[in-house]
């Protein structure tokens, strides 16, 4: 259970923070900025909430209570030390990616395929759908690197990749289903 009832710590004055584990980390340290992401998307998805109803809300809830599972995972590393944690980190798992991917196919059903690149925009949905879809996928780029430096879950990496295009999606669907997509028109101002 989380207490916050001094919001300052003062901990941080010299540029570290603890990670899950205890350890003292830079505050620029790449796990740091790859968690720190994912609270930065979570809260665009709350600007897009702002704009949602209905299933479209109920899912976008979801995919926030997601992100901060993802969070603490990882800002938790050592991963094979998992089975002698006192308190068993929280990792996010197989099932959170198959739902976004069952929501993926679910909503895609209804879209005639693309013959264009898209641009952000058409509804204010939309919009911040696609500002959703740009910071998961620097999200997972910063998740990947970290993987080539340090321990991280398969499944974080699979989860922001599926989400990145769970965003995509979403955003097509705020479009009346697609039909108010901005079309990309290649070279159209030369």
């Amino acid at each position: 259970m989380v207490v916050l009832n001094k919001i300052y710590t003062k901990t941080g004055d010299d540029g570290e923070t603890a990670l899950g584990n205890g350890a003292r980390v830079a505050k620029h340290s790449m796990r740091v900025t790859a968690y720190g992401t994912t609270d930065e998307l979570n809260s665009v998805v709350g600007l897009a909430r702002l704009h949602a109803e209905g299933v479209t809300d109920t899912r976008l809830s979801l995919i926030q209570n997601d992100l901060f599972d993802l969070g603490a995972d990882l800002c938790r590393p050592d991963m094979e030390k998992d089975a002698d944690a006192e308190y068993p980190p929280l990792r996010i798992v197989s099932s959170q990616v198959d739902r976004l991917e069952a929501e993926i196919d679910e909503m895609n059903s209804g879209l005639k395929p693309l013959r264009s690149f898209i641009l952000p925009g058409g509804s204010a949905l939309s919009a911040y759908l696609h500002q959703c879809r740009t910071v998961a996928r620097r999200a997972e780029r910063l998740t990947v690197e970290l993987a080539t430096m340090e321990s991280v879950n398969p499944a974080a990496v699979k989860y922001l990749n599926r989400l990145s295009d769970w965003f995509f999606v979403a955003a097509r669907v705020a479009n009346d289903n697609g039909t108010a997509d901005v079309l990309w028109v290649p070279g159209a101002n030369r």
